[in-house]
């Protein structure tokens, strides 16, 4: 069974250590449980806002407690997988995830589980709701080592990350992306079934007009949102020149130019099998500003320190926009940052309030943070995790 034991005294359940009035006001996780999740079969964490230390072995499980947390908010967590993938296995008996969240001047509990690899189900305060109403009462952002190679990979992945980051502050665009992707399959299994008839077509493009419009609009409030919180902070982490990028950008204005250019290009479409044109076909291009270089061209350090600032410079933009900065789960966060900006990164984290869920291997990599966060070990023996606090004061789950 997981256990925990503070490290450090807390107001959370284990005798605690003061909050201020405005920490109480903000965003975080007070209480988080797992059941059959991944490597973890059993285990509660109680916590305060401060910033979580997860320290331990690769393969310990202390990634899985970074996903657990990421599924608080819409989508398919940090990283990306099906329900039937998180379950424990041999078992595979399905999951569960509770956890007990301020937000603001609320307190909201929260269920999350799948039965035996069935869709995820969600209740908040025991009421059944949509994925969709997490992003209403929190804010994730997490970044993890996969997405170090962001600059230089493919497209997709940059929409994704843009995506991400505009659902923090638009909780909406969830269900614009989805209804968008979904009326976008269905044209392309007509264009690839070569069905001529402009009738199919006409409905699917009208809805693709709408909320592609809608879509890349908000793309574009998000991208001004990081842009304001770059250039209004003193901070370690460079700032990044954005721009999104699309070979089609006039049509993407209003309804009626992406209803319009569809419906020109539908013969053209239906030769590759696939919509050409729309917001899916967008990049989000960034330049080192310091240097002037784009980030592709850069040193992996360099885009590592670019992506930290974007997520700074998102978690102090929601500060404003929703009243507090958003959940932080940083993912062997040390990995490329030397020890200057790893501490530069650990002050402007305890300054914006966040409660920031990180991971590293070894507890030396978070001696810079000291009694401002909680410092917990993970570890792992015959395929069970457990989490050990590393003080005598504390009680065992």
């Amino acid at each position: 069974m997981t256990r925990l034991r503070c490290m450090l005294s807390c107001r959370c359940g284990c005798e605690g250590q003061p909050q201020t009035v405005g920490m109480m006001q903000g965003l975080a996780l007070t209480e988080l449980s797992l059941s059959h999740f991944r490597s973890h079969k059993h285990g509660r964490v109680i916590c305060d806002h401060r910033p979580i230390a997860l320290y331990g072995n690769n393969g310990a499980g202390k990634t899985n407690i970074l996903e657990a947390v990421s599924l608080l908010s819409p989508g398919r967590g940090l990283r990306r997988a099906s329900a039937g993938d998180m379950t424990r296995r041999p078992e595979e008996l399905g999951w569960k995830i509770t956890a007990l969240l301020q937000s603001l001047q609320n307190r909201y509990e929260i269920e999350i589980w799948s039965d035996a690899g069935a869709s995820r189900q969600v209740k908040i305060d025991g009421k059944a709701v949509s994925q969709t109403a997490l992003g209403r009462i929190a804010r994730v952002l997490w970044l993890v080592p996969s997405m170090d190679r962001l600059w230089i990979e493919g497209a997709e992945g940059r929409r994704r990350f843009l995506d991400r980051m505009t659902l923090s502050f638009l909780p909406e665009h969830a269900e614009i992306s989805l209804g968008y992707e979904k009326a976008m399959r269905e044209r392309n299994r007509l264009l690839k079934d070569q069905v001529r008839d402009t009738h199919w077509y006409r409905a699917l493009e009208n809805q693709m007009g709408d909320l592609g419009t809608r879509l890349h609009a908000n793309r574009l409030a998000a991208v001004a949102q990081l842009c304001k919180a770059q250039s209004a902070a003193e901070t370690m982490f460079p700032t990044a020149d954005l721009e999104l990028q699309n070979d089609n950008l006039s049509v993407l204005g209003t309804t009626g130019d992406l209803v319009q250019a569809l419906g020109d290009h539908r013969a053209r479409d239906m030769v590759a099998g696939r919509s050409l044109i729309g917001p899916h076909r967008s990049d989000l291009m960034a330049l080192y500003a310091p240097k002037g270089v784009l980030a592709k061209d850069c040193s992996t350090g360099e885009q590592k320190a670019l992506l930290v600032s974007l997520i700074l410079a998102n978690a102090r933009a929601l500060k404003d926009d929703f009243g507090a900065p958003p959940l932080l789960l940083l993912d062997e966060i040390a990995a490329h940052l030397d020890a200057t900006r790893r501490t530069a990164l650990y002050d402007e984290i305890c300054a914006l309030g966040a409660q920031a869920w990180m991971t590293g291997t070894g507890v030396e990599l978070f001696a810079d943070l000291g009694p401002r966060a909680l410092h917990l070990e993970v570890t792992e023996a015959a395929g069970l995790s457990s989490v050990v606090g590393g003080g005598p004061s504390g009680i065992p789950d």
